[in-house]
This record gives structure tokens, sequence and C-alpha cells, in this order.
């Protein structure tokens, strides 16, 4: 059984108020004020106990969340970061002069690990090999890609193991703390301490949605997948409408990308537009012969998508199995790579 911290949980997301075994004093059945996207977030009279908080990594992340938390109420403590820019984060955003972990460690009740993703098992491993006192605190890590097993160790020790990665992208930017209002966290937690998890996302503005651990992987690669690789195609269309002497590409492909965005959001693979779903064999070869001149690195990836936008639309039933074949025929027997 985990031995909790003085956190209480208040907090709803479409559903009855989620209570705490550890509610106390006034806090005891308050509700919560109606937020965005239908999630309740608190206002300044019903908040729950406040947390001293730790980050390990003050980078575009951890330095986001601690102020996110900070102007929940919770009180940031202590931050750790090796880069210039994370120790400027940690002045900026924090108010902070960055601290040896171990000082970040002892100094707070709950513990963000905001390290890249290859960094966290070797920095929870140090943490419980080097008698770190984790016992009874919260540690939470934000990757994606990682469920509740790379805390392992450190839950061994005592320590309260939470995931809670948030779904947007962070820049260093000024704006990156605006960003989190709205946003979904794929959230992976214990069953008791599930009501705590919940609470903090939604103090942070956000909207908590359950993954289960196996599922971890293939949620992350689904996120990668959308907003990482469409960054990388649009910077190759800017790329190759400026070869052209398109003079502003951005200014010429948004309009066309919101669209496509907002149609495929509200319909699904129905929204799809394009050569491909036409059926037109012959715009598809030629758009190949194309990149193949231009930017043959481009043309591998415009052929693997082109055959997963035909799979898909044949599944769907949007192209019809002949132009899938015709489809196929025009898009193989390429040898230039």
């Amino acid at each position: 059984m985990y031995a909790l911290v003085p956190f209480v949980a208040n907090s709803t997301c479409g559903k009855a108020p989620v209570t705490s075994p550890f509610r106390r004093g006034r806090y005891a059945g308050r509700q919560c004020q109606k937020g965005r996207q239908g999630c309740d977030v608190m206002d300044a009279g019903d908040r729950p106990a406040r947390l001293t908080v730790g980050v390990l990594g003050a980078g575009k992340v951890g330095s986001a969340l601690g102020a996110a938390l900070a102007q929940a109420g919770h009180r940031i403590v202590a931050a750790s970061g090796v880069s210039d820019n994370s120790q400027r984060w940690a002045a900026d955003r924090l108010g902070l002069t960055p601290s040896r972990p171990d000082e970040v460690v002892a100094a707070a009740q709950l513990i963000l690990l905001t390290v890249p993703d290859d960094a966290l098992p070797d920095l929870v491993n140090g943490l419980a090999t080097t008698g770190a006192d984790l016992k009874g605190k919260l540690l939470v890590h934000t990757s994606g890609a990682y469920g509740l097993s790379v805390l392992d160790p450190a839950a061994k020790a005592g320590a309260l193991p939470l995931a809670l990665h948030p779904v947007m992208t962070f820049t260093g930017r000024d704006d990156d703390l605006n960003k989190l209002t709205g946003i979904s966290y794929g959230v992976t937690a214990p069953d008791p301490l599930r009501p705590i998890a919940e609470a903090l996302v939604i103090e942070m503005g956000g909207e908590p949605v359950w993954i289960a651990d196996a599922d971890r992987a293939l949620y992350h690669a689904a996120l990668a997948g959308a907003a990482n690789h469409m960054v990388t195609l649009i910077a190759e269309s800017q790329d190759l409408l400026a070869r052209i002497g398109v003079e502003h590409p951005g200014r010429m492909l948004g309009p066309l990308l919101g669209a496509a965005l907002d149609n495929v959001l509200r319909l699904g693979i129905a929204g799809l537009t394009g050569p491909v779903v036409r059926g037109d064999a012959g715009t598809v070869r030629k758009h190949v012969d194309a990149l193949i001149l231009a930017a043959p690195e481009a043309a591998d990836a415009y052929i693997a998508l082109a055959r997963l936008t035909a799979d898909r639309a044949l599944a769907a039933g949007l192209l019809k199995p002949e132009e899938a074949e015709r489809l196929l025929d025009a898009l193989g027997g390429n040898i230039w790579t």
C-alpha cells in the first residue's frame, strides 16, 4: 500500500467528484469551476493542500510545468539543470538558482523528472542506488514513451510513481506556459494514486487521459508521428516551393494545411482529398518523377505515405480496388535509392 502524501484531490472531468482518502478540513465537499473543454479547474479558494515541488531537469518542459504548478499554488523549492538554457529557465521561470539533484530530492514532496527519455532510466536508478530519501514522495516523469516500470527502482525505495505526459510541443519561448491551458495529458498511475494524478493535471489547466502502462509506446508513437513528422513534411514542402521561386511558402501553405487539419480532426479519413483518393495515378507518378530529380531523399517518404494513404482510402471505401492497383503500379519500380 502506498504511503500517501497529504494532497487533496477534488476535481472532475465530466464525471462525479473524485475524493482522495486523505481529504482534510475546509476542502471537503468543495466543487470545481467549469474550465475549457468541459474539464474542471480549481479556483483559488478550493485548492487542495499545497506541495513543495522540485524539478530535476529544468529545461523547456520542466520549467513550464514547474511554473504551472506554482500558478496553482504549489511551492517550487529547488531545480537542477545542466545546460545554460536550463539554468536560465530555472532562474527566469522558477526564480531559482540550480541545485544539485540530491538537494532537489531532499527539499521536495513532489519531484518532476523532466529529462530526455534516454536519460530517464539512469536518473531513476541513480536516485535509488545513491540512497536519496524517496519514501512517500511523488515521483512524476513526463515521458510519453515510458510508463511506470521505469520508476520501479524508486518505487521500491518508497517513492510514489506517476507518469504525466503533456500533449504539447515546447519551444522554450515565453508562450510555453500559455499553451498548457486545455491540453490533454497522457496519465498512467497506480490505482491508489489516480486521484492525485487527476488533480495535478487539472490544476495545471489540463485534461487527464488514462493510458494503460503497456500502451505507452504506441500512444507516444501516434503523437510523434502526427506532430513531429508533420513538421518535417511541412518544412520539406516549404523548401521545395522556395526552390521553384515561391517567395512566401508559409503563406501559401497556411490556408491549405489549416483546412486539411480541420477536415481530418472533424471527419477522419473521410476528410481526405487529393490525387490519391481520386485515383489519379498519372499525377502521382508525375509527383514521384519530379521528386526523384529535385529531392530524392523526399521521394521515398512521399511513396511510403502515398501507399499508406491508398491503403486507408481503400479500406474506407473511398478508393476502388482497380484505382488502388493503378496507384500502386505508379508508385512501384523505383530503383534510385
